[in-house]
């Protein structure tokens, strides 16, 4: 089964070819991670690589409740305690650093959210107390777009001071390197707006800041060429994640290119829709993770066709730490309590069972 091979990712040699894709979990209160966090991480060790949660790079990065950051001495420190569970349990782990820009709430920081442009997102952001209107970001000026490159360079030099094999740099979902590369959020008319380039210019900037932290191939970026979470819009996706997958593949030291698979559209006249994997197999001739509702046999097809190298899972890995013994063995998995997803506690986090202990007299 090519979903259990052994994979090179650059000099790491990964147990498997599966991801256990990043997934906010909202356990960590102050923005600390916990030894609640090393046990869950340590649970699912045996993945080829975990990518971790988003952690934000700064205090106004942060839109959710109890999200880790990693741009503090006592983050660095929590995190490091994840990071050698995970080591000596024989995995790999990469951080994912993100900034989710206007996807946020002064509630956190208190401080406008920041983005591309002036523009807030729909919906309401979430607070504890209930939930809010979002806030109008204030637009980055020149000079604050380099504070925030800056920011992921620190956020990067945090991770590898912390053990973390390596980083991913979160450019889906509508958070900020979205909302900078979609002209549906970016309305600017300087060097990082206007044209595709031109709004592909701030996640170059960000990748090769991180980079310079990073020896090669350990810096990984995600993107979502079919998505349109917080309002991410554009007028034509396609030519967009052309564009910005393009510049990535000039980046010949990039450890791989994370999709979050989804179909591709454009208002076009060809209305073109192309699968974002596929997309991305065309345009980028490096390490490929795919991640999207993937079953096991779904994942070994794509494996198969070679559109991609790597697969990532999501909510299989929230029920089931022991995933990859159970698609060995073809064992039935357990079925995630969504009610837990962002909830804070062991439940939910800590307490779904193993094969191996279903198996024992106590199980």
């Amino acid at each position: 089964m090519r979903l259990l091979d052994r994979y090179q990712l650059g000099n790491l040699t990964l147990a498997n070819r599966v991801v256990m894709a990043p997934m906010t979990r909202n356990r960590a209160p102050g923005g600390v991670p916990n030894e609640r966090m090393v046990k869950y991480y340590e649970q699912r060790a045996s993945v080829g690589l975990i990518v971790s949660e988003g952690t934000q790079i700064t205090a106004v990065a942060q839109g959710y409740q109890d999200t880790p950051g990693i741009y503090t001495g006592e983050q660095r420190e929590g995190w490091r305690q994840v990071t050698a569970a995970v080591h000596a349990a024989g995995g790999h782990i990469f951080a994912q650093i993100w900034h989710v820009g206007r996807v946020s709430h002064s509630y956190y920081h208190g401080m406008t959210p920041v983005a591309p442009s002036p523009i807030p997102p729909p919906g309401k952001a979430y607070i504890p107390d209930g939930p809010l209107p979002y806030e109008t970001p204030h637009a980055l000026e020149l000079e604050q777009i380099a504070e925030v490159v800056g920011q992921f360079r620190h956020a990067a030099t945090i991770a590898r001071e912390a053990d973390f094999d390596g980083v991913e740099i979160h450019g889906a979902n509508g958070y900020l390197i979205d909302q900078f590369l979609r002209s549906g959020t970016n309305r600017r008319t300087d060097q990082y707006g206007g044209s595709v380039e031109n709004r592909c210019r701030f996640l170059v900037e960000v990748t090769r800041a991180v980079m310079e932290v990073w020896e090669d191939r350990r810096v990984g970026v995600r993107l979502s060429p079919g998505g349109m979470t917080n309002g991410a819009v554009d007028e034509d996706p396609v030519a967009t994640f052309s564009a910005a997958i393009s510049a990535l593949e000039q980046l010949s030291s990039l450890a791989y290119l994370h999709i979050v698979e989804a179909p591709v559209g454009t208002n076009g006249p060809d209305e073109r829709a192309v699968c974002a994997t596929e997309l991305g197999r065309s345009l980028y001739s490096g390490a490929l993770i795919s991640t999207g509702g993937y079953s096991p046999e779904s994942a070994e097809h794509a494996l198969e066709k070679q559109l991609a190298d790597l697969i990532g899972f999501g909510r299989l890995y929230i029920a089931n730490p022991d995933l990859i013994e159970r698609v060995r063995v073809g064992a039935t998995f357990n079925e995630p309590d969504r009610q837990t997803f962002y909830s804070r506690g062991d439940h939910g986090y800590l307490d779904y069972h193993t094969l191996a202990e279903a198996t024992t007299p106590n199980g």
